[in-house]
């Protein structure tokens, strides 16, 4: 173990993490499932409500869809999209296309036309592995792309046999269920489960890619602008699984993932596709978070770690209870994507007798870049410290060459081996977050306590400037949530005249409440600055999230943009 926080004089320090990275391994992200199919073959890689696929049997079906994915057309280097829900064949789509040596563009399958076009013809994608609800989207972008193959995928294919059957049955429910898995495919569009079936097995001689040949185009940046795609490479992906790996010291061969974050965003996607698969894990795969499936799983296959959010933390808890399940074999959780509060953590330990930590990441770091140890000296609410092998520093908002004293706010710059090489045909907005000595511009304001957790104040492209005076939204969000009658509150700034922003609250109520901005005003005057005061008070129905469950604040302010003043 290293000292958490190290440095010459008081003034300036950086932060170092407290486990030891272990030798990175030269080899592509595929590698894992191949280990894991030879040491353990039997035992069940993938449990899809229900159906079960064993290492050995991934590792045929992985090889077979490989062949496939040859017959297509695709060579090393070319991209393809997936644009899928959570099921076996993303999980075989997603390592057949890196083994062929192609690069995986991931997509959230419920995208519009309009979305999906601009990733796809941004990526230059050539092949699109597409569930059949989305294909209609995917071939109304198609002439604004390259595409030259889209291939439909049916999820009732990875389903049980007695499942599949039911599906064909002539009652209301059956077709409510087919309806929400199924879509109409034209005929001129191939089924991806007919393709496989017939391919000829990658010769397991074929070449493999190199750790440094690029493996996934991640899209971010879908919250503050126009989605732009991180690109990580084969070493990016296997550095943060085994980063993961190193400060989890989860035994391999033992585990039971939950896969209910969904694996076309970063965070789903490295902890179920990535490092599941390094653990040699059983991975409960979920086709959408609902808390009836995920208990119904439990009975028959109680998990031991979950990847989650911090809503999925409260709603699994309150579904438990109200059940009688028991989830007491979660002995790990990692919640992520926004801050974990005291009160859930509580809920979920002693729910389960077992630890929840907060990590932070971003696409850029794939993803994970801190995290709180699993251990009684985490701190929920704060970021942590950083992962294995990862250098943090905290430098001024004007100066990045700068760094802030111990406990100033200022911008967080990562470095480590799962940092990004940069954005997809972007090499302006690359130079601004990579830094020529290897530092990534986070965009993050935090600080860093006393006994060296890093703990966030907010995004830099959110703070609210108003009379001259910085406004960091999530503080004054805190407070308002201990607020008697509001559930949930989103702070933003509008033009404010003379003041430049002015702040304005965006709450949920509890049922039967009423809050005005007076006494909203009067409670925040207590604990925060004059200025940091919210001047208006809009009351809305919910709040939008991301698929993750983050409150989008952008779009929050549009909505109060929209309103009359």
């Amino acid at each position: 173990m290293t000292s958490p926080v190290t440095g010459t004089t008081p003034e300036s320090f950086r932060v170092a993490s407290p486990v030891d990275l272990p030798t990175l391994p030269d080899e592509p992200l595929t590698a894992a499932l191949e280990r894991a199919a030879t040491d353990h073959p039997q035992r069940v890689a993938v449990d899809f409500l229900g159906a079960t696929t064993t290492y050995a049997e991934l590792a045929d079906e992985v090889a077979r869809a490989a062949g496939a994915l040859l017959a297509l057309g695709v060579r090393p280097g070319d991209r393809v999209a997936i644009a899928l829900p959570n099921s076996t064949q993303h999980l075989v789509a997603f390592q057949a296309v890196l083994r062929v040596g192609g690069v995986v563009v991931g997509h959230n399958p419920t995208y519009s036309a309009g979305e999906l076009a601009h990733q796809l013809a941004d990526s230059g994608a050539s092949v699109a592995l597409v569930w059949t609800k989305a294909v209609p989207a995917v071939l109304e972008a198609r002439d604004r792309t390259d595409l030259r193959a889209v291939v439909a995928v049916d999820l009732a294919h990875d389903l049980p046999r007695a499942s599949r059957w039911a599906l064909r049955l002539p009652v209301a429910r059956a077709r409510r269920t087919a309806a929400a898995m199924r879509g109409p495919v034209p005929a001129d569009v191939p089924l991806w489960h007919r393709l496989v079936h017939a391919a000829t097995p990658l010769p397991a001689d074929h070449p493999r890619p190199s750790s440094s040949d690029v493996a996934l185009l991640q899209y971010t940046g879908g919250t503050t602008g126009t989605p732009k795609a991180a690109v990580l490479t084969h070493r990016n992906l296997v550095a943060n699984a085994v980063q993961g790996h190193a400060w989890t010291r989860h035994e391999r061969g033992r585990e039971v993932v939950y896969g209910v974050l969904p694996f076309f965003h970063a965070f789903g996607l490295t902890l179920c596709l990535s490092y599941a698969v390094r653990i040699a894990a059983t991975l409960v795969v979920l086709p959408s978070f609902d808390p009836a499936l995920v208990l119904a799983a439990q009975r028959r296959r109680p998990g031991t770690f979950l990847p989650a959010v911090p809503p999925m933390l409260d709603r699994l808890v309150t579904s438990a209870e109200e059940a009688g399940v028991s989830l007491r074999s979660f002995t790990h959780a990692i919640s992520g994507a926004m801050a974990l509060p005291a009160a859930t953590a509580r809920r979920w330990e002693e729910a389960t007798d077992g630890l929840v930590v907060e990590g932070y990441g971003m696409t850029e770091t794939s993803p994970v870049a801190l995290g709180n140890p699993f251990d009684a000296s985490r701190r929920p609410g704060a970021l942590g410290l950083p992962f294995p092998g990862t250098d943090v520093r905290v430098v001024s908002q004007q100066d990045v060459t700068a760094d802030v004293a111990r406990g100033e706010p200022g911008e967080l710059l990562v470095r480590g081996p799962q940092v990004f090489a940069g954005y997809w045909g972007r090499p302006d907005e690359t130079a601004e977050q990579l830094l020529p000595d290897g530092w990534l511009r986070t965009g993050d304001v935090v600080r860093v306590d006393d006994d060296g957790f890093v703990v966030l104040v907010d995004r830099i492209k959110e703070m609210i400037v108003t009379g001259g005076f910085k406004v960091y939204p999530s503080q004054v969000e805190d407070h308002l949530r201990t607020m008697p009658g509001i559930r949930d509150v989103a702070v933003v700034g509008v033009p404010g005249g003379d003041l430049g922003e002015s702040v304005v609250a965006a709450v949920v109520l509890d049922e039967g409440q009423d809050v005005d901005l007076a006494a909203v005003r009067d409670w925040c005057a207590r604990h925060l600055a004059r200025y940091a005061v919210p001047r208006r008070l809009v009351v809305l129905p919910d709040l939008p999230r991301s698929q993750v469950g983050k409150v989008l604040r952008r779009v929050v302010r549009d909505q109060v943009l929209a309103l009359p003043a």
